[in-house]
């Protein structure tokens, strides 16, 4: 009887309960509405550094099947070979502009794939990556190992506003300097979205050279050889076109080929532009205010729909252009970690008031002010079964509690940890 005494006496009473439960709420919506109304701030650097985004991805992510790679590069060739096929067969004026969108986007999707060949996540094997991104670029009319390595440049320089290959601004001084046709081909729509040809041949405005040329500024002396095969191969397609139109007629070559790679060159100038403009600017850097990860973070992520699955999620751009060797198959779940991981930090920047790099002032409303380590990002991660968890301690303003932020797979909670 004494025991149950006890026991009671211990439990707290209903009211307590619904003012702890009110009080666990009202944290909760705080911590949510901070982490909401917090807005990115491209002129402060990232509360986090590069190898710590890159420690929360799990480590299958970064493996590369071959075979599944392949799975896909069949599955896109069966596709193209039967909506020609059929196109062909029914040769009709109601069909023919069906084909030319539905063959366009698997042009489309071809080149993602010879896309991710010359980033080295389509596999391990740096043959397999030559012979299959050959192939398929090739089929497209798109110099390899040109495009590779002027895209490379792409990646390791963008947001920077000198240095960056493709899409960067040009000074008002240059714009003067253009010739009309070129300001209307670059700057009136629709022309821009069938500048990637005029791009292979002549770069973009204030830049020499030639995706076709081994003498041209964009390759090392060691690349020209590769520049050579690619040039070589992009000529036998083309002289393949000729020998087609020779034997089947221009417009039936026009018709199942010239179309659909029109509509292929509009999808890749769209997709690039929208992935590199914002609803709003987006920033510029140059000197020692541009990094590879604050260019990387400038990169704007987009939801295509059904189309996701067919040109093989590369919507999800931010991820890819802060770790382009993760295979496409895996890029889905590894943004989905990259915007937990943001969250967290983004909420750990704002509730920790830093007045150095080293130390920060924890405030809280039972205990005296102390000042301990702080720095940018999360106290620790765990990986487990393929999901990586991230733990970000912050202070709890005018609260007697520190608040722990959890994120995982793309979903945040948080919980309530009473101070000793």
């Amino acid at each position: 009887m004494q025991a149950q005494t006890q026991t009671t006496q211990h439990q707290p009473s209903p009211p307590a309960m619904m003012s702890t439960r009110r009080r666990d709420h009202k944290e909760e919506a705080a911590a949510k509405a901070a982490e909401d109304s917090h807005l990115f701030d491209a002129g402060k650097p990232p509360p986090f550094r590069i190898g710590d985004v890159r420690a929360a991805v799990p480590a299958h992510c970064w493996r590369k099947s071959p075979w599944r790679s392949l799975s896909y590069v069949a599955r896109d060739v069966a596709a193209v070979a039967a909506l020609a096929l059929a196109a062909v067969a029914l040769d009709s004026w109601a069909v023919w502009p069906l084909y030319w969108a539905a063959q366009g986007t698997m042009f489309w999707a071809l080149f993602v794939l010879g896309h991710d060949c010359g980033h080295g996540s389509f596999s391990d094997s740096g043959l397999l990556n030559s012979v299959v991104g050959h192939l398929l670029h090739s089929f497209i009319l798109v110099p390899y190992h040109g495009w590779r390595i002027s895209h490379r440049t792409h990646h390791q320089n963008h947001g920077h506003i000198e240095r960056d290959e493709s899409w960067h601004p040009i000074t008002e001084k240059l714009y003067r300097k253009l010739e009309t046709r070129t300001k209307k081909l670059r700057f009136t729509p629709p022309f821009p979205l069938l500048a990637f040809p005029l791009y292979l041949w002549y770069r973009t405005p204030g830049k020499n050279g030639s995706h076709f040329l081994p003498s041209s500024d964009l390759f090392s002396p060691k690349e020209r050889s590769d520049v050579v095969v690619s040039t070589t191969c992009w000529c036998i397609m083309l002289a393949s076109l000729l020998a087609m139109a020779c034997a089947l007629g221009p417009l039936q070559v026009v018709k199942v080929y010239g179309v659909p790679y029109l509509v292929f060159v509009m999808w890749l100038d769209l997709v690039t532009y929208l992935h590199h403009h914002g609803q709003h600017d987006l920033p510029w850097y140059r000197g020692e205010e541009w990094s590879y990860l604050r260019g990387g973070l400038t990169t704007v992520d987009r939801d295509y729909g059904w189309i996701n699955n067919i040109h093989h999620d590369i919507g999800t751009h931010v991820i890819h252009h802060l770790f382009p060797q993760i295979p496409h198959y895996h890029l889905v779940e590894a943004v989905s970690l990259l915007y937990s991981f943001y969250r967290c930090s983004l909420l750990l920047s704002t509730e920790l008031t830093c007045l150095s790099r080293l130390s920060c002032e924890m405030k809280t409303k039972n205990r005296p002010r102390q000042r301990g380590q702080c720095w940018a990002g999360t106290t620790g991660s765990q990986r487990s079964q393929g999901r990586c968890h991230f733990t970000s301690l912050a202070c709890s303003s005018g609260a007697s509690e520190w608040i722990t932020s959890s994120a995982t797979m793309g979903m945040s909670s948080t919980t309530k940890l009473t101070t000793p």
